[in-house]
């Protein structure tokens, strides 16, 4: 009864519409998030989900364009000291917060002053919160004062050391600002109680169902072009319909303008086997791919002296190189994802990073024979003497292993699925009681350093779920953090990739890729290669 009332329950959002008095149509532009957000405070947006949403109600210092540059937000400009301790930003003077009861009788939004930033990056911090975002300032800020606010347009952040990714770090949704008075004034509740500075503002959110924004009308932005007051659109709508295949249904009746994500049930529907768009669909919508910064991997525990790993063939760096030169990652793109992503075949740090040089890192390719010739020199010619090997993974990756374990098969390598919910799979990954797992890697900020924290051995589960311990790797890790010359440090970046490869400690599949599909309506929609979207400048039809 109750998923026949939430079915009624979208099918009316998706039907209506309301307008203006004057009788012009409200232009609400309308998408499905397929997994529910779970809350509007962006210190616990940890989820794509969450970003999207809290990303239109939010903003923070800095952003990121569609190319991935840093720029400025609520931030004009910011400098940095020589020693790269010591970051000033001068704020904006003309951000209000959106209106709200928290600002007392009239409600009216105040000024946003550096105070707020201060405030909201201590409340990320404080361990009382338990924010899924504290993790962004530990380790790296000043222990005694490591933010201050001079005065109302001026905010310093100290580090204890430098960390040149910093300012795009200071991009993610975790580093927003919110208000005190909203905080105080909902308390346990002010993650359903959205009080921002962004573009759009709550109006209304019905958990697990849909959620409504409207147009900020006192946001300081403007086109950079025209000059025009943004957003343009008066709304946004997001349904949460968990089966892709049904939001994919509502989007080819044109009841979505846009639509992200690909799965078999409906990808040959809309693409061929080389990632084209069907012709039957040319003339109705757009269909946009880039690169994503998230790369695809098998994982595989590194700590030999876990019971998991007594008598597992992956103990042998050798069996594991062996493994990697034995599948064929674009027959597995063009099968399974009709041709959208890229082969991993240049390291672990993906491409669309401004360090990406597959020229300069070499990886593996598909080469059975280099892969046979490997078993034999481990002492396991044609795979005999190895034994089955278990590969754990959840069922929406089923096909993709099994389709890895098929070639592997072909080199005489028996692979076994385990496939697991979500949640078990990751607690046995995290306390290191998985031999071998399938996973994934999306950055929180464009730098590599992101994807290479996973391996660093002073780091715990998370984030580095192998227990990979390589001094070598240590050593290069720590100097790329401290290296202001960025060419130099690309360059450290690439020979841990390097070693990497030559380890193995993961089997590289594939850099994936963002495919979005959106009506022809649709103008000026923002995307980026961390997957996220900014509504400020997108427009339905004409204005």
């Amino acid at each position: 009864m109750r998923r026949l009332a939430l079915h009624w329950w979208i099918l009316f959002l998706l039907s209506s519409c309301s307008g203006y008095p004057d009788g012009r149509e409200l232009r609400m532009f309308r998408f499905n998030l397929h997994v529910a957000v779970t809350s509007l405070d962006p210190a616990f947006a940890s989820s794509q989900a969450n970003i999207w949403v809290v990303g239109q109600l939010y903003e923070g210092l800095l952003e990121l364009d569609d190319s991935l540059r840093v720029r400025p937000a609520l931030a004009k400009r910011w400098s940095v000291s020589k020693d790269g301790l010591t970051y000033t930003f001068v704020l904006r003077d003309d951000v209000f917060f959106h209106d709200a009861p928290c600002f007392g009788p009239d409600g009216k939004g105040r000024r946003l002053v550096a105070r707020d930033v201060e405030y909201s990056f201590k409340r990320l911090t404080d361990p009382a919160l338990k924010a899924k975002g504290a993790w962004v300032f530990e380790g790296k800020t000043a222990d005694l004062v490591p933010f201050s606010a001079p005065d109302d347009t001026t905010f310093v952040l100290r580090l204890a050391r430098p960390f040149l990714p910093l300012p795009g770090l200071l991009a993610t949704a975790y580093c927003s600002v919110v208000p005190r008075e909203a905080v105080e004034h909902f308390g346990p509740v002010f993650r359903a109680h959205a009080v921002g500075t962004g573009p759009f503002r709550l109006v209304r959110w019905k958990e697990n169902q849909a959620l409504i924004l409207h147009r900020n009308p006192g946001y300081w932005g403007r086109d950079p072009l025209t000059g025009a007051p943004l957003p343009y659109l008066d709304g946004v709508r997001v349904y949460f319909m968990p089966e892709r295949q049904t939001a994919f249904f509502q989007f080819a009746r044109q009841k979505l303008h846009f639509f992200s994500g690909l799965e078999s049930s409906y990808a040959n529907e809309l693409l061929d086997r080389e990632g084209r768009l069907l012709p039957k669909w040319e003339e109705k919508i757009f269909f946009a791919r880039m690169p994503y910064l998230n790369t695809e991997y098998l994982g595989i525990l590194q700590d030999t002296s876990a019971y998991v790993m007594n008598g597992n063939p992956l103990r042998y760096k050798k069996v594991r190189q062996a493994m990697n030169w034995g599948i064929d990652r674009q027959a597995m793109l063009r099968t399974l994802r009709n041709g959208v992503g890229r082969p991993a075949d240049a390291g672990f740090s993906p491409y669309g990073l401004p360090s990406f040089d597959a020229a300069l890192t070499p990886g593996y390719g598909h080469d059975p024979e280099k892969a046979r010739a490997l078993l034999a020199e481990a002492g396991f010619p044609g795979g005999r003497g190895l034994g089955p090997i278990t590969l754990q993974c959840t069922k929406e990756y089923a096909d993709l292993c099994g389709f890895l374990a098929g070639q592997w098969g072909d080199l005489g390598l028996e692979v076994r699925l385990e496939v697991l919910d979500g949640a078990t799979l990751r607690s046995m990954r995290d306390a290191g009681r998985s031999a071998f797992f399938r996973g994934s890697w999306i950055a929180d900020y464009p730098d590599a350093e992101n994807f290479f924290s996973l391996f660093y051995g002073k780091n715990p589960s998370p984030p580095n779920f192998f227990r990979f311990r390589n001094e070598r790797f240590d050593r290069l890790y720590e100097s790329a953090l401290s290296e202001k010359d960025e060419a130099r440090r690309f360059d450290l970046y690439r020979e841990m990739d390097r070693l990497l490869v030559e380890e193995a400690p993961v089997i590289f599949l594939f850099y994936d890729e963002v495919a979005t599909f959106f009506g022809k309506e649709v103008r000026g929609l923002s995307a980026n290669a961390l997957n996220r979207i900014d509504l400020k400048k997108t427009e339905l039809g004409g204005r």
